[in-house]
């Protein structure tokens, strides 16, 4: 069965890579989708996220790293995924998911989501506090792969991780 991980990552937080290494233990495959949002502004480009996200997959065989636009169920049933996968740190993210969860399923029935709760030890990590405490050149290696942390060194140039 084939899983579709869909988010902006910007940048992959090690409780991202907690989700996609589980989800590789229980999906044939599992697609981390970089969404491309013109509505947004990131830190790092589409392309630069999806080189990111490789380099921290690489040990996983079943994970493959695409980019998309658009309805992510669209995304889904191109690639024949018959699950939504979500990460849930807290109960405050649950109510904005399950909204989400519940409108995929109005388009796309056949498509379920499913919620994995992120180890207790990524529960309080997210993409903009990542980028926050790193460009007010705080530590961040605890909380991203290191060549993650590294980009984030150069985007925030002359602030010490």
């Amino acid at each position: 069965m084939i899983a579709l991980y869909p988010g902006s990552f910007d940048p992959l937080t090690y409780g991202h890579l907690d989700i996609i290494e589980r989800a590789a233990r229980l999906f044939d495959r599992v697609v981390v989708a970089v969404l491309r949002n013109p509505a947004k502004v990131p830190l790092f480009t589409v392309e630069e996220r999806l080189s990111q996200i490789q380099k921290a997959v690489r040990h996983l065989d079943n994970v493959e790293v695409e980019a998309f636009h658009g309805l992510t169920v669209t995304v889904a049933r191109r690639l024949d995924a018959r699950v939504l996968l979500r990460g849930l740190r807290a109960v405050s993210d649950f109510e904005a998911e399950l909204q989400m969860a519940q409108t995929n399923r109005t388009l796309a029935t056949e498509i379920e989501t499913l919620f994995l709760s992120t180890s207790t030890e990524h529960s309080f990590l997210s993409s903009s506090l990542v980028k926050n405490i790193a460009a007010a050149g705080g530590p961040v290696s605890h909380m991203v792969p290191e060549h993650i942390e590294k980009e984030l060194r150069t985007r925030f140039a002359g602030a010490p991780l």
